[in-house]
């Protein structure tokens, strides 16, 4: 069986002071990185941050994954997908 982890996004607007810079909405991928067992969101990763890491999911794409990555993935609250 296979399954499928697609990283968390966020909906931010771009900068401007303009009122309607506030109702423009950009979604963005959140980048997963799992460090010594555990998992941390980051924005911009450095490309030192990312090759530290034991499992690197880049923000804005979906990953198939293991059975075992699933689970360690879902106990940290995120959510995994059967495909």
């Amino acid at each position: 069986m296979a399954y499928r982890f697609t990283t968390p996004t966020i909906s931010e607007g771009p900068a401007g002071e303009g009122r309607l810079f506030g109702r423009y909405r950009l979604t963005r991928g959140v980048t997963v990185l799992k460090i010594d067992g555990e998992y941390y969101e980051i924005r911009y990763p450095s490309s030192e941050e990312v090759d530290a890491a034991e499992e690197a999911y880049i923000g804005g794409y979906s990953y198939e994954v293991s059975e075992g990555e699933k689970a360690s993935l879902e106990a940290a609250g995120y959510t995994v997908e059967t495909v």
